[in-house]
Parts: C-alpha cells; structure tokens; sequence
C-alpha cells in the first residue's frame, strides 16, 4: 500500500501530462505533436540485437524531433482506433486529402516524424516510428492489433525492415515502391541480385513469418519494380511468411498511388482480425 501511495502522484502526473497534450490536438485536423521520452525497446541495445548491427547507433533524442499526428474526427476514448506509422523519403509527411479521408475511414491514428527522410540515417528513422508508437499508446486508446508501419520509397525500405525486426510491435506492413529485405534476393529473369539490408533476431522473424501482415506496392513502371517482385518472391514467399502480398499497380509509376490502393492494402491487414 505503501508503495503504491508513494507512486500515485507520479502516476496522477503522467495522466495530466497526457490529457494536456490531448487537449492540444483537435480530431480531423493535423497537429504537431512532441514526445519526452523514449521507451527502452529502442535503445542501442535493443536496435543492436534486433538488426544484429555491429556499428553502435548515433546519439539520439526523441524530444528534440518533431511529429504531425491526424486523429479521426470520430475517435472517442474507449472505442481503440489503431495507428498508421508514417515513414516518408523526404522531410515532411505530406499524405494527399485522398490518403487521410481513408485513413479516418479505417478508424486509424495517422503519424509521421519531420527530419525522417532518405538523407537521415536508418536507426534515426526507426526510433521515430518505434517510440511514436509506444507514446501515443499512453495517449490514445489504440487496438494492438491494428498497429501499422507504412513509407514511401527509401521509407518503404525501412518500414519492411521495421516490420519484420519489431514483428512484436507492429501487426502489419505496407511497403510503398521500396522494400529490403534480410537475404539476398534475385530477380525473376536471373539477372540481377539485390543484397540484403539487415539480419533479424531469430526469434522475432519467427514471429514476424506466422504473425506479421505484409504488403508490398510496386508498379508497371515504377523503377523498384524488380527489386519488390524479387523481395516478395525470393524473400518473403521463399522464406515462409505466410502472409504476405503483391500489388503491381498497372502502368504505375515512382509515386504514391491513388488512395483505393491504400484501402486495398489496409483491406488486406485488417483480414482476419475482425475489421472491416
């Protein structure tokens, strides 16, 4: 009893914390967002045995990024929405109007960090997504088992690998015109070889191949075509995930798609987990 009286004002602390920072952000309407701290599943450590990275990642310091977070102007505490974990290639997380009106659609909780481009180095990038997800679980009533991980192009790239090395956070993945994958992977024609960009721990790509949701987006020509269609059948098919899909866009370029084939892909994560 004790214990738990000493700790109640730091817990009485936290929660006015967390309806302060509600109270900044207005339902239907992008907003920035901050975070203090970050948990301990993305520490050196954690990124180190996860990605069996031999190099020791930067210094880093969530509370000096920044966010843009989109809450659905439906969202009511106690009705959990689940989160879409935004990468992009550049420096801001611009979605078209298209993109959200699906996202409210899909009761998800868009956000995505600034300054988490191609030209910020991989562990920076993964962090952002890995502690906004635990943040905003202190903040919003979140279904575990709606928790996505979603990019762009080089942010495809890292969310495929965030997908599979933190398997035991996020429950699905799309992969926007980039995908890496932990093997080497060839080609259909044989002709070319795309060398792999991480190695998972061993338990959680266990994980990742009988729980994990993925969907990887190419298109007719779309200049990562080969390298998604490589990942998809030489890596993920080859390896045993057992759910996993390939959307070739036809005539499809180097860019985001048109919103429907969003739907399609959150359709294809939320099969199964009694959403519609």
């Amino acid at each position: 009893m004790l214990r738990f009286l000493l700790l109640l004002p730091v817990l009485t602390s936290l929660c006015l914390a967390a309806d302060d920072k509600r109270s900044t952000i207005k339902p239907g309407v992008r907003s920035p967002i901050t975070f203090a701290k970050s948990p301990p599943v993305s520490d050196n450590a954690q990124l180190q045995m996860r990605m069996h990275a031999a190099e020791t990642p930067p210094p880093f310091g969530i509370s000096m990024e920044s966010f843009d977070i989109i809450v659905p102007k439906k969202y009511k505490k106690g009705d959990p929405h689940g989160l879409f974990i935004w990468i992009s290639p550049g420096n801001a997380p611009t979605l078209s109007p298209e993109w959200e009106a699906v996202l409210a659609e899909k009761k998800l909780i868009f956000v995505g960090a600034h300054n988490s481009g191609n030209n910020r180095e991989v562990f920076a990038r993964m962090r952002m997504a890995v502690d906004a997800n635990d943040n905003l679980r202190d903040l919003y009533d979140i279904d575990p088992a709606r928790v996505y991980v979603s990019g762009f192009s080089g942010g495809g790239r890292v969310a495929s690998m965030l997908g599979v090395t933190y398997a035991d956070m996020f429950t699905g993945t799309i992969a926007f015109m980039g995908a890496n994958f932990y093997t080497d992977v060839v080609d259909a024609d044989k002709t070319e070889v795309f060398q792999k960009r991480y190695i998972p721990h061993e338990e959680i790509v266990e994980l990742a191949k009988n729980e994990g949701r993925y969907v990887l987006v190419t298109g007719g020509k779309d200049f990562n075509l080969k390298n998604t269609s490589a990942v998809y059948e030489d890596g993920f098919q080859k390896e045993g995930f057992k759910n996993v899909e390939l959307m070739n866009i036809p005539g499809q370029g180097h860019q985001p798609p048109k919103a429907e084939w969003l739907k399609k892909a959150l359709d294809y994560l939320d099969a199964g987990r009694g959403k519609n």
